[in-house]
């Protein structure tokens, strides 16, 4: 192996490579990023410091440009091709060029410091890579979860799929119309958490998830606790990790049953005290149901799709999100188009 490797065992969960020739270099960053209680591996060209990736899989990488053995920017490339899971590289570099930076972009570098570095600066822009590394996290932990319902009913096909795409596109159009609760922040997690809705069913029977006909009133009485074991699932995570993310999770499993009059399930909660993600995922829920083919039902057409959801507005369904969908209709049904059941 080349170059020499420094460990620490840090007070975070997230690790560092730094690759860098310059042993000075090597040693500055080496001690910041230890004080601020990262776990730090240290090569001094990028052929050690690719082994030292393959082998530790850090979340973080800071690396120079101009090295020997292997330059940051073949180092780059190749962690973009052997990485696990997305590894955020930040380029530390003397060279000022624009197409150094172009060049390193292009192979995969997400962040891009000039040195000497300011060392609160690095502070700033490592917290921030921190902070994206927990959502795609969060975001893979939550699409294998959904899966797991698409598993246990196959007949459900692109489901998930289209109830995100559905609920993103409802939630633009409320944001582009000014709504104070909606923005690019929220609507992208709101996209990602809506693949949950129904993730209670992982404890329904198959024998009723499954079931090719009507379900019996104890059958159906079953099937309405999925809303509040999936909430009670997410709300146990958000107690204890107490991210926004699961938050939104949460509410929009454990209420995107209940109805804008007041008479859904499980609490009975009407109008505005229903959190506006379960209300959105509602419609999004409801109009996926009706535009599909089931074993016990027939798709309704475009035309009974709209006069039924016209109908539910403001009893079953929130009167602005029902309108944000009957102002745009064709555009739910391209999404629908796009990703149709086998």
């Amino acid at each position: 192996m080349h170059g020499t490797v420094l460990f620490k065992p840090g007070q975070t969960c997230t690790s560092i490579l730094i690759a860098e020739d310059s042993l000075l270099q090597r040693k500055v960053l080496y001690r910041h990023l230890s004080s601020l209680g990262y776990t730090v591996l240290v090569a001094e060209d990028g052929a050690c410091a690719l082994d030292l990736f393959l082998e530790h899989q850090p979340r973080i990488v800071i690396t120079d440009l101009d090295m020997p053995v292997m330059n940051g920017y073949d180092l780059i490339g190749e962690i973009r091709r052997q990485e696990i899971h997305y590894t955020h590289i930040t380029v530390l570099t003397a060279l000022t060029r624009k197409e150094s930076t172009i060049r390193a972009i292009s192979q995969g570098a997400d962040d891009y410091l000039i040195k000497p570095f300011h060392p609160e600066e690095m502070k700033v822009r490592l917290e921030s890579a921190e902070r994206l590394a927990r959502i795609q996290s969060q975001e893979k932990i939550i699409l294998l979860m959904a899966k797991l319902t698409d598993y246990r009913n196959p007949e459900t096909g692109y489901h998930i799929e289209r109830v995100q795409h559905y609920s993103r596109l409802l939630a633009q159009i409320l944001c582009d119309q000014g709504h104070p609760e909606l923005n690019k922040r929220t609507i992208s997690t709101l996209f990602t958490v809506a693949s949950l809705h129904d993730i209670g069913k992982v404890a329904i029977p198959d024998d009723i998830l499954n079931k090719p006909g009507k379900l019996t009133k104890e059958e159906f009485r079953l099937m309405k606790t999925h809303a509040e074991i999936g909430g009670t699932i997410l709300d146990e995570a958000f107690q204890e990790l107490g991210s926004d993310f699961l938050g939104m999770a949460r509410d929009i499993a454990m209420h995107h049953h209940e109805r804008y009059d007041g008479s859904g399930y499980p609490l009975g909660l009407a109008g505005d005290d229903i959190p506006l993600s379960a209300r959105i995922v509602a419609l999004a829920d409801v109009f996926d149901a009706l535009s599909s083919h089931r074993v016990y039902k027939k798709a309704f057409s475009p035309q009974e799709c709209r006069e039924i959801i016209a109908a539910k507005q403001g009893t079953h369904l929130d009167p602005d999100v029902a309108e944000a969908f009957l102002a745009h209709e064709d555009q739910f049904w391209i999404i629908r188009a796009q990703y149709q059941d086998p």
